[in-house]
């Protein structure tokens, strides 16, 4: 059996784009439908009850566009809604933090795993939480460390001068001081920096990037329960903004590259929770 209906994607702006396109080179024949609330971006500072609202209300709008399933493409989202306190959603959602934990686990020797995000998203202590919980008995040590700096960075497409480094090796050094094997990269936005980030912690430390790691169990839940889009559709990728579409394109093509264009962005209307 196979599903021509398309996959949902939802971000609080466009770092989840960074999922998409790991989704487009995994499963290059299927049908996307991107949401970036970039209106209410970011969702970091914001309650996780408030956040759980904004989550409802995008996923209900992409079950209505009939999509098969929906990948939360965010980390604060998927702690509030997929993770904490799950949300009875309509349609499968898969988050991006429990793939990357799976991986993380599987691939650490010594058992020091770092994680870096947003403050909202280790503050929530989300990932040490489900680290923990997925190891059981096995000895664990978790060091996380905020990094909101690297989402800036990777807004501005800057991946590589010297400011970049020099916050890099800042905001590392309690990782690499903890001797950690395997590291996080606990939000969307950071894939952009991987290179820098792989620099300064060295050639030791695996990686493990939360967009990589969703499209690959994405693929997975496909494949298993028959989704896979029929060989030969009418491939159709469209992104919707819920803030200004002409900047978010601008930062979409530093995210996605020449795969989107001014023709593929509509604006989607939200209602503003209290």
């Amino acid at each position: 059996m196979t599903d021509s209906r398309p996959v949902g994607i939802f971000d609080s702006g466009v770092g989840g784009l960074t999922v998409a396109r790991s989704i487009i080179d995994l499963l290059p024949g299927e049908s996307i439908r991107y949401v970036g609330d970039t209106a209410r971006c970011p969702y970091g500072p914001r309650p996780f009850d408030e956040v759980r609202g904004f989550a409802t209300e995008i996923v209900d709008w992409l079950h209505g566009q009939d999509v098969k399933l929906v990948i939360a493409a965010c980390n604060t989202a998927t702690a509030a809604a997929v993770v904490n306190d799950p949300v009875p959603f309509p349609v499968k959602v898969i988050g991006v933090i429990e793939p990357s934990v799976r991986a993380a686990l599987a691939r650490t020797h010594t058992g020091s795993i770092g994680v870096i995000g947003t403050e909202g998203t280790i503050n929530s202590g989300v990932y040490e939480r489900l680290l923990h919980d997925m190891a059981g008995e096995r000895p664990l040590t978790v060091t996380s460390q905020a990094s909101p700096e690297f989402v800036t960075f990777a807004e501005q497409g800057r991946t590589n001068d010297a400011e970049v480094l020099s916050v890099a090796r800042n905001v590392l050094a309690p990782l690499i001081a903890a001797q950690v094997d395997t590291l996080i990269l606990g939000c969307t936005h950071y894939p952009l920096l991987t290179g820098m980030i792989g620099h300064v912690m060295g050639p030791d430390v695996a990686l493990i990037s939360s967009a990589e790691m969703t499209a690959r169990a994405v693929f997975s839940y496909m494949v298993t329960h028959d989704l896979l889009a029929p060989e030969h559709t009418d491939v159709q990728r469209a992104f919707y903004t819920t803030g200004d579409t002409g900047s978010f394109i601008s930062l979409a093509q530093r995210f996605l590259g020449p795969r989107i264009n001014r023709a593929d962005v509509d604006h989607m209307a939200t209602q503003e929770r209290a």
